[in-house]
This record gives structure tokens, C-alpha cells and sequence, in this order.
């Protein structure tokens, strides 16, 4: 892929991810059931470590847009961009239906007094609660590593890790969302695939 295909591809990526967040903060806004929020003991014990927030925020985007560099050719691109709308649409279905909300008092936790909590609250201000279950985040990280795993090999699987550690630590997500992002991810994946 010549330079001026991969800056197109970079220039469309960004835009594919600021529309995809439309949807995101559409589905907060449109829901057809009451949100539910769970009380889990396990949940409950895990700590508030807001530095997480740098990794949940700054790793995320990044890793997404370097898939430009490893694709080879403008049709795994667009395979790739399916893929990615193929998994918004499940999303959007599960947010819909099954709307899911942290408890309050996870927000209420942070005091917003050190960087890593101010930048977590800004965070906040357009993430709402809800929307948890699955985890996007998750879902998103799990389909790039498998997209970039030929390229990249098996250290790639380092990145929905931390992304799930970050989810939970900021206190974003349920331990329960967290698998079930990862397995939307491998369904659109699988669906990529089949495309390419």
C-alpha cells in the first residue's frame, strides 16, 4: 500500500470512529427496557485504580488506527471496516435491548483530585453509565488483535487485556461484560473471514 492509500485509510478510520460513537451515544438515549443495575460481590471487590483511564482512553484509539499500517491492500481495509460495522450493529442491538448501568457509587468514587481522576471524569462527561453490557471496549480491542494476529503474532492478545483491565479497574464495566465483548469481537471477526 502506497503512502497516499494508507493516509486515506487514516483520514476515513478517524471519521469511521467519530461516526461510530454517534450510534454509541444514540442507543444511551434510545432504549426500549428500564437500565438495570446489578449489585455483584465480586464486582464490589475489585479496587478504583484510576490510572487505568490513560490505558483505557490513549491505548485504545492508537492500536485501532494501526491496522492502516498492516493492511495490505484497500479490499482487507474495507473487509476490516465491515467487520468493525458488523460488531457496531450487535452492539447496538445488545445496548438496545438489554441496557446495563455501573451502581452510582462507582462514579461517586472518584473525587477528581489527581490527573488520572480528572481525566477519567472528562471521560464521563460524554460516556454515559450505561451501555456496559457487553463491553465495546472489549469487543473493539478483541477484533483488532485477531485483525492484526497474522501480522503481529500472539503478543497482539496483550492489547484486549489491558483494555479489560482497564475497564474494570476505572470501574466502566462488570467483570460479566468483559467475556461477552470478547466474544462479539471473535463473531465479527469470524464474519471478516468469511468476506475476505
Amino acid at each position: 500500500m502506497d503512502f497516499l492509500d494508507l493516509f486515506i485509510h487514516l483520514i476515513l478510520s478517524a471519521i469511521l470512529i467519530v461516526g461510530v460513537y454517534q450510534f454509541y451515544f444514540f442507543t444511551q438515549k434510545h432504549m426500549v427496557r428500564p437500565v438495570k443495575i446489578f449489585h455483584s460481590p465480586i464486582d464490589e471487590k475489585i479496587p478504583f485504580w484510576p490510572w487505568w483511564s490513560w490505558i483505557y482512553s490513549f491505548l485504545y484509539y492508537p492500536a485501532i488506527l494501526y491496522l492502516n499500517w498492516i493492511f495490505i491492500d484497500a479490499r482487507q481495509f474495507i473487509m476490516a471496516v465491515m467487520a468493525f460495522i458488523m460488531l457496531l450493529a450487535m452492539q447496538m442491538i445488545c445496548f438496545t435491548l438489554f441496557p446495563v448501568a455501573v451502581p452510582v457509587h462507582w462514579r461517586t468514587i472518584n473525587n477528581g483530585k489527581t490527573a488520572s481522576e480528572k481525566f477519567l471524569l472528562f471521560v464521563q462527561k460524554f460516556d454515559d453509565s450505561s451501555n456496559c453490557f457487553p463491553s465495546m471496549h472489549v469487543s473493539v480491542a478483541t477484533l483488532t488483535a485477531l485483525l492484526a494476529y497474522a501480522s503481529l503474532g500472539p503478543w497482539v492478545f496483550l492489547f484486549p487485556v489491558l483494555i479489560a483491565l482497564s475497564c474494570i479497574f476505572t470501574k466502566q464495566h462488570y467483570l460479566l461484560d468483559l467475556p461477552v465483548g470478547a466474544f462479539l469481537g471473535w463473531v465479527a471477526f469470524c464474519g471478516y473471514q468469511v468476506l475476505i
